[in-house]
């Protein structure tokens, strides 16, 4: 039987009510696009199914380390894996910019600490517009999100992930394009 994955999605529509795309991340485990696409759909109720994907990554390797689907029973690791939005200005848009990233640390502090270290925390902002990580206009530990709790119920009773370091694990692609549902 194959090995879950971790998914990072980023999800678009255009819910009732609104002018423009709206866009979420959603993070799951399945073994196949096809296989989660349900989740993708309860994910987001708003949408009505009118739903698509952005972007998506089999999540195997963040910032040195390996990241794998496991059992709930197995042992846990001390490292954990975070996501950061972070969002910034370009002076003259009439737009948020926005950064997501994924880090291994063993705390929400050192997550913040290394989002803080980013080329786009540094520039993607200027007096009166400065960068943050979106919810807050500082930066606050309740703006980093631990994946394993941001999983869906359904998945953090039979799964976890372990962090260890990686040995030889090529970095992730990222895939990008506008994917219906229907083409799954």
């Amino acid at each position: 039987m194959e090995s879950p994955k971790l998914f990072m999605l980023l999800l678009g529509c255009t819910p009732p009510g609104r002018y423009t795309e709206q866009h979420d991340v959603f993070f799951t485990v399945g073994n196949s696009l096809k296989d989660i696409k349900e989740e993708i759909i309860a994910f987001w109720p708003e949408a009505n199914g009118k739903i698509h994907i952005d972007a998506w990554r089999e999540v195997t390797e963040v910032d040195g380390y390996q990241v794998k689907v496991v059992s709930k029973k197995d042992e846990p690791t001390a490292d954990k894996l975070f996501f950061l939005n972070l969002g910034g200005y370009k002076k003259g848009d009439f737009d948020e910019l926005h950064y997501k990233m994924l880090t291994v640390s063993d705390e929400k502090a050192t997550a913040i600490k290394k989002a803080k270290e980013t080329a786009f925390y540094k520039h993607a902002g200027f007096e009166g517009a400065t960068s943050h990580i979106d919810d807050k206009y500082g930066v606050d530990v309740d703006d980093v999100f631990e994946i394993e709790d941001i999983l869906p119920a359904s998945i953090k009773k039979d799964y976890k992930l372990k962090i260890s370091l990686a040995v030889d694990t090529p970095k992730d692609e990222i895939h990008l394009g506008y994917l219906i549902l229907s083409k799954l």
